[in-house]
């Protein structure tokens, strides 16, 4: 009987081995879901595709993007809180998602406790536009526009509490102007009435704006860094155009759920980096600097 005891507690223990260490050292054995909580095209959605693909030829196993938008994106960021902290659902995520939503939204998860941070990917700085048809040239001209026209003018967001909606509050209180906010489930379904006409302006990430900036469907005013931006050298900064100090980034990164083995975290850290290192990453990453951000100090501003 004792012997058939041992050889029982044997059995758990080998169970317990292989359903705890063996799935770490196999993964990824299937492929891999990465959430990104926009819509389609946006300013996340595009960098992380370009992320994704390369970190399948790391990683051996697919990496498939699935848009979850919704509530300035904590509707996809909880579903990567809830999922099996397998390594097999991860999140791409913002200060929006991870900073913001946590003190605008009652979450049904917390965003600090609920997720492991697998790797920083980029930063982005954004610009200021405006629709083809409206009366201003430069950013004075847009202030002295939105002052002449209180409560009238609308700009677009991807939701209340994001990076363009808080910029946006900074923009008035730095100018003395009254405009409305139009919330949309993300900045790429509000450029489109951008481009349209039927909203006045937008302040968003260069990698959703500067194509339509230069397909000449919408107008730039600035772009809210210290330096003007190597792909829009033509666009002035904010200190330029006289909105002296009006520095805003922001940032990407990925995160996996609470409770993701660390052999697993290491593994997607590895081909996120891999990917980051790939010249061809950067050429596809317009707008985005790939990498690490820089020290406090050296930062283009306040950070989203």
């Amino acid at each position: 009987m004792r012997r058939i005891f041992l050889i029982a507690l044997t059995g758990i223990g080998l169970a317990a081995f292989l359903t705890s260490g063996a799935p770490a050292q196999d993964f990824p054995s299937r492929p891999v879901t990465m959430v990104v909580p926009w819509p389609t095209g946006g300013p996340s959605d595009a960098p992380a595709r370009v992320i994704a693909e390369r970190m399948a030829v790391s990683l051996g196993q697919p990496v498939i993007i699935e848009n979850v938008s919704g509530a300035s994106g904590s509707t996809g960021t909880a579903r990567v809180a809830r999922a099996q902290p397998d390594g097999y659902t991860i999140v791409h995520g913002n200060p929006t998602t991870h900073v913001v939503n946590g003190a605008v939204y009652r979450l049904n998860y917390d965003v600090q406790k609920d997720f492991e941070p697998v790797s920083l990917l980029a930063r982005q700085t954004f610009l200021i536009v405006g629709r083809q048809s409206l009366p201003a040239t430069n950013l004075q001209e847009l202030i002295a526009w939105l002052k002449a026209n209180p409560d009238k003018a609308t700009q677009a967001t991807g939701g209340p509490g994001g990076a363009p909606h808080i910029i946006g509050l900074f923009f008035q209180k730095e100018t003395g102007t009254r405009f409305g906010f139009v919330p949309y489930r993300g900045t790429a379904v509000g450029i489109n009435d951008l481009v349209a006409g039927h909203i006045d302006f937008m302040i968003d990430a260069v990698n959703n704006t500067l194509p339509h900036v230069r397909a000449g469907t919408i107008k730039a005013f600035a772009v809210t860094a210290r330096s003007r931006l190597p792909v829009a050298n033509d666009i002035p900064t904010v200190d330029e155009a006289g909105l002296p100090g009006f520095h805003f980034s922001s940032w990407q990164a990925i995160f996996a759920p609470k409770g993701t083995p660390e052999a697993v975290i290491v593994k997607l850290r590895a081909a996120v980096a891999d990917a980051l290192a790939d010249p061809a990453v950067h050429r596809s990453s317009r707008g985005v600097r790939p990498g690490r951000l820089p020290a406090p100090a050296a930062n283009a501003g306040r950070a989203c």
